[in-house]
């Protein structure tokens, strides 16, 4: 199976610099213009699933894409618990989560751990498909974690998140 991955295009979270975990956001007009860029670039997979997140399934709709669409909520972004909706500057280090959660919410570990139930799903009932993800920062690094580069999620949350148009993995 091969598995492409693309985040959520981007919010006016993102462009205010919040951190915006479990909360549902909202594409900013540059967003709207990147998920249509998006439906341009992947329109031969066989199969969408996507975090059930707004700016996750916005991203899809807006992409236009002719394959059928699942939203999964194990693909949601780290539930940073008191921290969803806080500027990035106010947030706790998340390097601090990795194991331990976030108060009232989730560690990185935790996203990791739904990631590979999810992986292991639509192995089964995807094999030898072309299948798109749209999600999040931090399923992104749980899937360089456990596919890609295979590096500690601690490594990868403190790299600098560099956006590039999909990732693609083979399972």
């Amino acid at each position: 199976m091969k598995l492409i991955y693309e985040t959520h295009a981007t919010t006016v979270d993102n462009e205010n610099g919040v951190a915006t975990g479990w909360l549902p956001g909202e594409l900013s007009a540059r967003g709207r213009d990147e998920a249509r860029e998006l439906g341009r670039r992947r329109g031969d997979v066989d199969v969408v699933f996507s975090s059930d997140l707004r700016r996750a399934v916005q991203t899809v709709e807006l992409a236009g894409l002719a394959a059928p669409h699942f939203q999964d909520w194990r693909l949601r972004e780290c539930d940073y618990g008191e921290f969803n909706g806080v500027s990035r500057d106010l947030r706790v280090p998340p390097a601090q989560h990795v194991e331990r959660p976030f108060p009232g919410g989730q560690s990185y570990n935790d996203v990791v751990e739904l990631t590979r139930s999810f992986l292991a799903d639509v192995k089964r009932w995807y094999d030898d498909q072309v299948v798109l993800v749209v999600a999040h920062s931090a399923n992104q690094w749980a899937l360089e974690h456990l596919l890609g580069s295979r590096k500690p999620m601690g490594e990868l949350i403190v790299a600098s998140f560099n956006w590039q148009p999909g990732w693609e993995y083979e399972l």
